[in-house]
């Protein structure tokens, strides 16, 4: 037993060196391109070390605009990719946690009907709405707006469903007290409902945003103005068919700062997100 553990755990730590080797170099490698020249980059191999250009060509991409996206600057692509990612992920919760308290806590009637109708929306994403779904946009003035970017995609089944459930594990005897104590439902909610579920907002929160800062197909419909391109997009709008028409050395640039928001966001909230997965407090 114990020569088993002696061995065992060593392998644990090549294998666990070893698959962060694979999940980090292809970063190592793009931020190592974004140092580089453009000349350089066209011209393989590409070094593994820092080049010369670290501060031109992120104070380009930053603050002097990359031609190929209409001069815009990548704070501006991010701003709009952050308060589209923000708005979805915020938005989804809301909605999606008020839902699941009115279908537990609340006697109406055609309660579970609505319920499923709720739950039946997760075979409708917005790939296959996307044709009415623009065509409302479009009448309603929202192409190029920030609620045309985040309204479409601001519902959830799946997190109507996942605050459900926790919430019909509260016990009863709670809701009574909370009854007796003369705690109207607003305020049970508040007091009681959001304290208990703050560990599943937050798992649910690095989910969502990363699923808003990730969005391609809609953003590409609903934007038509380079100024309100989301990161993403204007990523697929750099690349050239010909690699000498694709400004490579502002495409790594931008990828590098592409992957920072959310790689902050899933740290720094690295400890609520395990305890909302593992349900560590319940």
């Amino acid at each position: 037993m114990i020569e088993r553990h002696s061995i065992g755990r060593p392998v644990a730590h090549v294998m666990l060196v070893l698959g962060i080797v694979i999940v980090a170099f292809p970063i190592y490698y793009t931020f190592m391109a974004s140092t580089q020249t453009l000349q350089a980059i066209l011209r393989p191999p590409l070094p593994l070390t820092p080049g010369g250009e670290f501060t031109e060509n992120y104070g380009q991409a930053l603050f002097g605009g990359i031609g190929r996206i209409g001069g815009v600057n990548v704070w501006t692509l991010m701003f709009n990719t952050t308060v589209m990612a923000l708005g979805i992920a915020v938005g989804k919760i809301v909605i999606s946690i008020l839902s699941a308290f009115a279908i537990v806590f609340f006697r109406f009637p055609l309660r579970m009907t609505f319920f499923w109708l709720i739950f039946i929306t997760l075979m409708l994403p917005v790939e296959v709405r996307i044709l009415p779904t623009y065509k409302v946009m479009v009448d309603r003035g929202m192409i190029d707006t920030y609620a045309g970017l985040i309204l479409p995609l601001i519902a959830s089944a799946t997190a109507t469903l996942l605050f459900r459930q926790f919430f019909m594990t509260i016990p009863s005897e709670l809701v009574e007290a909370a009854r007796v104590d003369a705690a109207g439902p607003m305020r049970f909610f508040w007091d009681i409902l959001i304290p208990l579920s703050k560990t599943n907002i937050a798992a649910l929160f690095v989910i969502l945003f990363i699923y808003g800062w990730t969005q391609y197909l809609w953003p590409l419909l609903v934007t038509n103005d380079n100024q309100m391109n989301t990161i993403v997009i204007a990523l697929k709008k750099m690349v050239s068919f010909a690699d000498a028409d694709t400004p490579w050395h502002l495409v790594m640039v931008t990828s590098i700062l592409a992957i920072v928001p959310p790689v902050l966001v899933v740290v720094l909230m690295q400890r609520w997100f395990v305890r909302g997965l593992v349900e560590a407090e319940k």
